[in-house]
C-alpha cells in the first residue's frame, strides 16, 4: 500500500505536508497493473488523475501509434483545470506496476487543500499542450507533405508517361521517315520537284502551327480527303486527319500532284506523313518534359531549397508556385480568378511559411467547395503592408463555429481527416511575419484576408 515517503519521490509531491498527502492517499484507489492491459479506453470519460508509483505505460493513438509514455514518477490523465472531457488514446501498461487514480470530481476540492500541488500540475499541464501541440503539428505537416507528395507524383506522372509514349512511338516513326526517304531518294526528282516537296514538307512540321477548331478540321478533312481520291490515293486516306490538323490547304497538296506523278506524289506523301508525325511527337516530348521541369522549379520554388531562410518574397509568385503544387485538386473542378496588383508587392519571409499559409488557406477552400467551385484570389498594396485575399464561393463557414476556426485542435472535419492546426499554423506564421489575417464568411462567399508588412518597413 503506498505511504507518504513513496508519494514524496513524485516529483509533484515532494516537500508537501503530511496532513495534504494523507488526504491525497485516502482519496486515491490504488491500481496493481499488468503488462499489456488497457487501463483507460479512447472515448472513455476523462473522470481520473494517474500518479505512476512503479511501472511503465504509454498513450496509444487508433493506429497503436505511441502519443506519449508515463514512467514512475509521473503524473498523467486528466490535470486540474483541463477542459479535456474524453481521453483521446489508450492507456496500456508496458510493464507490472502499480498507479494511484485520483478521481477529478474531487479537483475543486484539491485546488483548495493542496494548492502547491495545484500550481505543480497547472505547470505540468501546460508542457503536456506544448508538446502535444508539437507532436500534432508535426503529424499535420507529415500529413499536408504527404497529401501534396500524392498530388505532385501524380502530375509528374502525366507529363512523364507522355513523354515515354512518344518517345517510343518515334523509334517507329524513324524507320518509317527512313525507309521513306529511300524510297524518294531513288526516284528521279528535278530540283522543282524537290523544292515543292521539301516546302511542302516544311509547312506541315512547324512547331507554331496553331491547329483551327474542330469544325475547321472537319471540313478540311473532307476537302483533302476528296482531293487524294480524285488523284487515285485511294488507301492513304489516313493522310487526311493529320494534313487537316496542321491546316495545310488542299490547294497546297494540288500543287505537289501537279509538279510530280501519281507515284512520285505518293512516296512525298509518305515521307510528309513521317515528317509531320515526327514534329508531333517532338512537340508532345518537349511539352512533357517543360512541364516536368516546371513542376520541379515550383517545388523547389514551393520549399524556397537553395535559398537563404529570410529573404524578401514577391507574394503573386508565391501565390502562384502554391497554386501549381495544388494543381492537381484545381483541376477536378475548381476555377481560379486572378486579380493582381500590377506592381511587385515583396514581404520579407522566413523560408517557405508564406507558402504554408496559402496552402492551408486554398486546401480548406478546395474543400469547403467539394472540389468544385471558384476560387479567387486578389492582392493590392494597404499603406504599408501587403493585403492577400482568398475567396471562394462555397457553403460559408457557420456563425457558431467562425469564431473558433483559428483555436488549436479546433477542426469540423471528421477523424483522420483534419488534426484542427490548419488555421492555427497559419495565424502563428502571419503573427511571426508581425502581419495580421480577418475572416468573414457567408454562404457564396468565404473571405480570408492576410495583411503583411511590405519588406524593408517597419512596423512598430
Amino acid at each position: 500500500m503506498a505511504d507518504r515517503s513513496e508519494l514524496r519521490h513524485v516529483l509533484a509531491f515532494d516537500g508537501l505536508p503530511d496532513d495534504q498527502l494523507d488526504w491525497f492517499l485516502g482519496n486515491s484507489e490504488e491500481l496493481h497493473v499488468t503488462a499489456g492491459d488497457i487501463y483507460v479506453r479512447q472515448g472513455d470519460p476523462a473522470d481520473s488523475m494517474f500518479v505512476i508509483l512503479e511501472g511503465q505505460f504509454q498513450w496509444r493513438g487508433d493506429l497503436g501509434a505511441v502519443i506519449s509514455s508515463a514512467k514512475s514518477g509521473d503524473v498523467t490523465g486528466v490535470l486540474p483545470f483541463s477542459r479535456m472531457k474524453r481521453f483521446n488514446e489508450n492507456f496500456r501498461a508496458v510493464a507490472v506496476g502499480r498507479i494511484l487514480k485520483f478521481p477529478a470530481s474531487l479537483f475543486p476540492e484539491l485546488v483548495q487543500r493542496m494548492p502547491e500541488l495545484t500550481a505543480r500540475l497547472v505547470g505540468f499541464m501546460s508542457d503536456r499542450v506544448r508538446e502535444i501541440t508539437r507532436v500534432e503539428q508535426q503529424r499535420d505537416r507529415l500529413a499536408s507533405l504527404g497529401k501534396l507528395s500524392a498530388g505532385l507524383a501524380h502530375e509528374l506522372n502525366n507529363p512523364a508517361s507522355a513523354a515515354k509514349r512518344a518517345s517510343s512511338h518515334l523509334r517507329d516513326m524513324l524507320t518509317r521517315i527512313k525507309n521513306a526517304s529511300l524510297a524518294l531518294g531513288s526516284c528521279d526528282l528535278s530540283l522543282a520537284q524537290k523544292l515543292e516537296i521539301e516546302r511542302l514538307e516544311a509547312s506541315v512540321t512547324q512547331s507554331d502551327v496553331v491547329p483551327p477548331d474542330a469544325f475547321t478540321i472537319s471540313d478540311l478533312e473532307d476537302e483533302i480527303d476528296s482531293l487524294l481520291l480524285s488523284y487515285g490515293q485511294d488507301d492513304v486516306w489516313q493522310l487526311a486527319a493529320g494534313l487537316a490538323r496542321r491546316n495545310i490547304k488542299p490547294d497546297a497538296i494540288e500543287s505537289l500532284f501537279a509538279k510530280l506523278d501519281a507515284d512520285k506524289a505518293r512516296t512525298a506523301l509518305a515521307r510528309i506523313s513521317a515528317s509531320m508525325e515526327i514534329s508531333s511527337l517532338l512537340n508532345e516530348i518537349e511539352s512533357s518534359t517543360s512541364r516536368i521541369s516546371d513542376l520541379v522549379g515550383a517545388i523547389k520554388e514551393y520549399t524556397h531549397m537553395d535559398q537563404a531562410p529570410v529573404q524578401d518574397v514577391d507574394v503573386v509568385r508565391s501565390l502562384e508556385t502554391t497554386l501549381t503544387i495544388l494543381n492537381h485538386k484545381l483541376k477536378q473542378g475548381v476555377a481560379v480568378q486572378r486579380e493582381y496588383q500590377p506592381v511587385p508587392l515583396l514581404v520579407s519571409s522566413f523560408g517557405s511559411e508564406l507558402n504554408q499559409i496559402w496552402t492551408n488557406i486554398i486546401d480548406n477552400a478546395i474543400d469547403a467547395m467539394h472540389g468544385t467551385g471558384e476560387l479567387r484570389v486578389r492582392t493590392y498594396r494597404d499603406e504599408d503592408g501587403v493585403v492577400v485575399e482568398i475567396s471562394d464561393n462555397g457553403p460559408g463557414i457557420p456563425a457558431d463555429v467562425l469564431p473558433h476556426i483559428f483555436e488549436p485542435f479546433f477542426t469540423t472535419k471528421g477523424v483522420g481527416e483534419g488534426t484542427g492546426l490548419g488555421l492555427d499554423t497559419v495565424q502563428r506564421i502571419v503573427k511571426k511575419h508581425r502581419g495580421n489575417i480577418h475572416v468573414s464568411s457567408k454562404p457564396g462567399d468565404t473571405r480570408f484576408q492576410v495583411w503583411l508588412p511590405c519588406a524593408n518597413v517597419e512596423v512598430s
